[in-house]
C-alpha cells in the first residue's frame, strides 16, 4: 500500500491502490472514512462546478466486480481494526474510524447492481462485528431514486441504521445548471429529498460557495430557504443539513468561477438555517 499520510485537503481515490476502496480523512464525517468509489470510470450524470474529480465524464458507474469489492473492502477494515493503518498512515488526531461512505467518482446509485452492493458491504460489515456500530452512509443526488435496485438498497440500509446525504446545492434552475451542470427543476429536487428521506434516514447536504467573488445572490438564498421550509411544512423527515464549502480546488474547467466564502457568512447561513428548526453540521 501506498505510505503517504492522509489529509483532509487530499481525497486521493488511489490513495491505498484498490479500485473500489480507498480511505480519507472526511471533515464532515470527523475521521476516518472508508469510501466505496462504484464510479471508477470517473463518469457521472451531474457536473458540479466544484467537483474534485479529474476527467470527469458524462455516464453511469460500469458493471462492479464484487468479488473484488468484497476482497478490498475486507482487507481495508482488517488494516484498520486489526492492523497498524491508523498509526502508519493518519495523524493522531484522526486515528477514528467514522463510517463507511458509498460515494467516490461519480453518482453512485447509477450503478446497476446497487442493492447487491449494498448486501455485500452489510454482510463484510457482519464479519467485523460493525453493524449498528459503524454508521453506512449513502452520498448521492438522488436522481436515480425512482430505479427498484436503488429502493431496495435505501430499504436494507435504513434496516441496519444506513443514513443517506443528499444533494441539494440551489433551487433555482439557472442556478442549478450552473452549480450542478443539470436541467432540472426545485420541484423534483423536493420529490427526490421526499422519496429517499421515505426509504432511509437522509440529510441535505449542500455546498455553497462565491461564484466569480460573489456569493449566492439574495434570489437564490430566499429560494433555497423556501426549500428547507417546505420541508418543514410537508413533514419531510430529514435530519438536517450538512453545510459545507470549498477545502479543496475544483478540477473542472469552472474551477476559474469558484471560491470559498467568507467564515463568517458561513456561520450567518447557518445559523439563519437553524432558526427554521433544522440542526446545522457546518464544514468550513
Amino acid at each position: 500500500m501506498n505510505k503517504k499520510q492522509l489529509t483532509t485537503k487530499n481525497h486521493d481515490r488511489d490513495a491505498v491502490g484498490m479500485c473500489y476502496v480507498y480511505p480519507v480523512i472526511s471533515r464532515r464525517a470527523g475521521g476516518v472514512s472508508i469510501g466505496i468509489n462504484l464510479n471508477p470510470n470517473n463518469a457521472c450524470n451531474w457536473h458540479c462546478a466544484y467537483c474534485q474529480v479529474p476527467n470527469l465524464t458524462r455516464g453511469v458507474a460500469p458493471n462492479i466486480d464484487l468479488a473484488l469489492l468484497r476482497h478490498e473492502l475486507t482487507v481495508m477494515l482488517g488494516e484498520i481494526i486489526r492492523g497498524d493503518f491508523m498509526q502508519r498512515r493518519v495523524p493522531e488526531a484522526c486515528r477514528k474510524l467514522c463510517d463507511i461512505a458509498i460515494s467516490g467518482n461519480g453518482e453512485p446509485t447509477s450503478c446497476r447492481s446497487f442493492d447487491d452492493v449494498i448486501q455485500l458491504i452489510v454482510d463484510v460489515m457482519d464479519d467485523f462485528h460493525l453493524l449498528g456500530k459503524l454508521p453506512l452512509r449513502l452520498i448521492s443526488n438522488g436522481s436515480y431514486i425512482r430505479k427498484m435496485n436503488v429502493q431496495n438498497g435505501l430499504k436494507l440500509m435504513a434496516k441496519y441504521h444506513g443514513e443517506v446525504w443528499v444533494k441539494v446545492d440551489a433551487t433555482r434552475g439557472d442556478t442549478i445548471y450552473r452549480m450542478n451542470g443539470v436541467r432540472t427543476s426545485a420541484e423534483l429536487l423536493f420529490q427526490q429529498v421526499v422519496s429517499m428521506a421515505q426509504l432511509c434516514p437522509s440529510w441535505i447536504q449542500t455546498c455553497m460557495l462565491a461564484w466569480d467573488g460573489e456569493p449566492p445572490s439574495n434570489v437564490d438564498i430566499a429560494a433555497y430557504l423556501s426549500f428547507l421550509n417546505r420541508l418543514k411544512e410537508e413533514q419531510v423527515a430529514v435530519r438536517g443539513v450538512l453545510l459545507y464549502g470549498l477545502a479543496r480546488p475544483s478540477l473542472q474547467p469552472e474551477a476559474k468561477h469558484v471560491s470559498a466564502l467568507d467564515k463568517l457568512w458561513m456561520q450567518d447561513m447557518r445559523d439563519r438555517i437553524q432558526t427554521m428548526g433544522f440542526p446545522v453540521r457546518l464544514n468550513l
